[in-house]
């Protein structure tokens, strides 16, 4: 009996241990539950709190970049993120969609003046790259327009725009941010060149400003690209005022240009050095490069000159024989003479002297180039220019030609065309067969020893007397076609001609503006053909100015026209 009756008890405690067991796991797992059911309610009320933050946040940043758009664009707002293409052109205008024409033109931004955009890189996802660095990612510069006829979702930018923007060219479908501004006009400029040359151009703020008439923007940290004839030249934008970025268009800017930091950091470029008088310099040209020197004839110099006293020796002196060189000569503002770009030249073998007179009508005062031209191998040399007096000289000739007259009892040699004392002729016309030798060819007729005829040869080309060690020099310098920037094909002498009178990409001084500038093409308007103007000067002379004598606006080409039609001033 006792045994079933603990049998029963135990039955009963295992039976209330279970139930109790059950209850608090049902305990544990409501409460569990609960927790994570007001876990998840928490997490879902925190999410619409984020969500709404952000949006408020959101909002608030449009409302600024509204806020900044109106007040950059004075109460013009025009935004868009654009993919950028690159096209062929000048300045630092770009070209937008046409629909861009329609939002700005709805807005009256073309009634307040130029417009201009601010373009900045649109960061994108890529691969972790350590070397990328903020300035690669957000850059900004500004620019113009120049027409509206990109393709919609894309923005066409000039080559100044493109390089300021990509440093490099990683990215394969660039997105810009493009955002209308508007710009002070400027009133001061610093800019400082990478590398030394742009200071020794003629008159470089001319050149600047012509350069900066294709732009309607600078923003400091460009580099702004100056073109002069076949040279480029880079500029940093170093300070602007009266504000980081300004406008360029219609206002008068004070342009302060200020020395490299690092003269002799890059040899790539063209570097005129000064040559004194009488001091000899030593220089080194590979072939196929050029070096470059410069001297000057000041007035008083010319005035000794043009008197007939004195004249310019350039003497250039190789030290060894192992490469050969050519001379070229111009007077600025040609600044860097070519082999098919100069005004005096000398393609002797070895040493040689080119001299300069005032019996030369292109020269005169000023200041002059001297261009070494590395032909064959490399050379070493000594260059030295002087002012030698020649008073001595012409009474020597003078003396001589007055000493000297012909007999009347002479013949004349049938072989060497000399005039020979009649007693002696027959004597002299047999050693003279015998010895001399008289050059055939049409034009010449130069007398010469027997032993020296066979190196007397003729080019079959152009006839001009030579050394046979010469030949092949002077095949290669006068008869090789030479290829000119314009895409024409000429030997040297033609192409010397077609670059100083005929070629669009020769430098000109315009007569209306001043600057030193490419003459272009024949001008459109026949009249200005007529009137022998080129393609800039037609387009720079449609200018209007007012009349000096009664005000009205005139054609800076017709000035002169006006001039003696209305106010009869000849």
């Amino acid at each position: 009996m006792d045994f079933e009756l603990r049998m029963a008890r135990e039955k009963l405690e295992k039976e209330q241990k279970e139930r109790k067991e059950m209850a608090r796991r049902k305990v544990q797992r409501e409460r569990k539950a609960k927790e994570e059911a007001r876990k998840q309610r928490e997490a879902i009320e925190a999410a619409q709190l984020s969500r709404r933050l952000d949006a408020a946040e959101a909002r608030i940043k449009a409302d600024q970049l509204m806020e900044e758009s109106l007040l950059a664009g004075r109460g013009i707002t025009f935004y868009r993120v654009l993919e950028a293409i690159p096209y062929e052109g000048n300045g630092d205008k770009i070209k937008l969609p046409p629909s861009g024409f329609t939002e700005l033109s709805d807005q009256g931004a073309f009634d307040k003046g130029p417009v201009y955009f601010q373009l900045s890189v649109v960061h994108q996802e890529g691969p972790s790259d350590s070397d990328v660095t903020e300035e690669k990612t957000h850059r900004t510069t500004r620019s113009g327009v120049l027409e509206f006829t990109a393709a919609e979702g894309f923005v066409e930018l000039p080559p100044h725009v493109w390089r300021n923007l990509f440093l490099d060219d990683s990215s394969t479908k660039p997105l810009v941010e493009v955002r209308y501004v508007w710009l002070p006009k400027g009133t001061y400029a610093k800019l400082q060149p990478e590398g030394i040359g742009f200071l020794d151009l003629p008159n470089p703020k001319a050149i600047l400003e012509t350069s900066l008439r294709q732009h309607a923007t600078l923003s400091q940290g460009d580099i702004l690209t100056v073109v002069y004839g076949e040279l480029t030249y880079k500029l940093n934008v170093l300070e602007l005022k009266p504000s980081s970025s300004i406008s360029v268009l219609e206002t008068d800017i004070e342009v302060d240009i200020v020395g490299p930091d690092s003269p002799s950091g890059t040899m790539d470029q063209h570097v005129l050095k000064l040559l004194t008088f009488k001091k000899q310099e030593s220089g080194m040209v590979e072939e196929g490069c050029y070096s470059y020197y410069k001297f000057s004839i000041d007035n008083d110099i010319w005035d000794v000159i043009s008197s007939g006293n004195a004249r310019v020796e350039v003497k250039f002196e190789v030290e060894t024989n192992e490469g050969d060189t050519n001379i070229y000569i111009s007077k600025h503002p040609l600044i860097f003479p070519t082999q098919h770009q100069h005004s005096w030249s000398s393609h002797d073998i070895g040493s040689k002297v080119l001299i300069l007179n005032s019996r030369d009508k292109n020269f005169g005062a000023g200041t002059y180039s001297i261009g070494v031209y590395g032909f064959k191998g490399t050379s070493k040399y000594q260059i030295t220019v002087s002012i030698e007096d020649v008073t001595n000289h012409k009474v020597g000739r003078q003396e001589v030609s007055s000493s000297t007259f012909i007999d009347q009892d002479t013949a004349e040699c049938r072989n060497c065309k000399h005039y020979i004392p009649s007693r002696t002729i027959a004597l002299h016309e047999a050693y003279c067969s015998r010895h001399n030798f008289v050059c055939k060819h049409a034009d010449c007729g130069v007398v010469l020893r027997v032993e020296e005829a066979k190196n007397h040869v003729h080019c079959d080309k152009c006839g001009q007397a030579l050394q046979k060690s010469e030949m092949e020099k002077h095949d290669k310098v006068f008869h090789v076609p030479l290829k000119c920037a314009c895409g024409v094909v000429l030997e040297k002498e033609e192409m010397v001609q077609h670059q100083a009178l005929v070629c669009p990409l020769r430098l000109i001084t315009c007569q209306f503006c001043g600057d030193m500038v490419q003459a272009g093409s024949s001008a459109m308007d026949i009249r200005d053909r007529l009137r022998g103007l080129s393609e800039h000067e037609s387009i720079c002379g449609s200018r209007t100015a007012p009349c000096d004598s009664c005000g009205r606006a005139v054609m800076l080409k017709e000035m002169d026209i006006h001039q003696i039609a209305v106010h009869q001033k000849s």
